[in-house]
């Protein structure tokens, strides 16, 4: 499952609570621009409309060779979920304060595929505290190499 593209502000700005496995509907350009790796996904954010979810601001490069054709880079993008999933992420985005972030994109079995999760997000105590637990993570691992090779 190599990825295309991460989020790296997903994880350290909501706690994601649960994820789900989308197809995306995409045009012959936007696949050649994801396979040379010009995606962005930091400002993407998906939506329920109509029993559809729709991904908005995810980021794909004009292709470089495309022609009058070419896709818009910001278009907004529709993601495809069986209808019972569609249900459950309408009523976990309909609470308050949740919201569907899409964290990666990323090839399976020659098909772009979107991890989408449902997400609170942080405040920013939260991400003080992520931030801490990290670096006395970060501390431990580098006491324990440190104890191995004998220093």
């Amino acid at each position: 499952m190599p990825d295309i593209v991460n989020n790296p502000k997903a994880r350290r700005d909501y706690h994601i609570d649960d994820t789900y496995e989308a197809g995306i509907v995409l045009r012959g350009t936007e696949v050649k621009s994801l396979r040379a790796g010009k995606g962005e996904l930091s400002d993407a954010f998906a939506r329920v409309e109509k029993d559809e979810i729709w991904l908005y601001n995810a980021h794909i490069e004009e292709y470089t060779h495309g022609n009058l054709n070419n896709h818009e880079a910001k278009a907004k993008r529709k993601l495809l979920l069986h209808k019972p999933e569609i249900r459950k992420l309408w009523e976990a985005s309909s609470v308050k304060g949740s919201s569907l972030v899409p964290l990666k994109m990323y090839w399976k079995s020659g098909r772009v595929k979107v991890l989408l999760g449902v997400g609170k997000g942080k405040k920013a105590p939260d991400k003080r505290q992520d931030l801490k637990k990290k670096d006395s993570d970060r501390e431990m691992k580098r006491a324990l190499m440190n104890a191995r090779k004998g220093r």
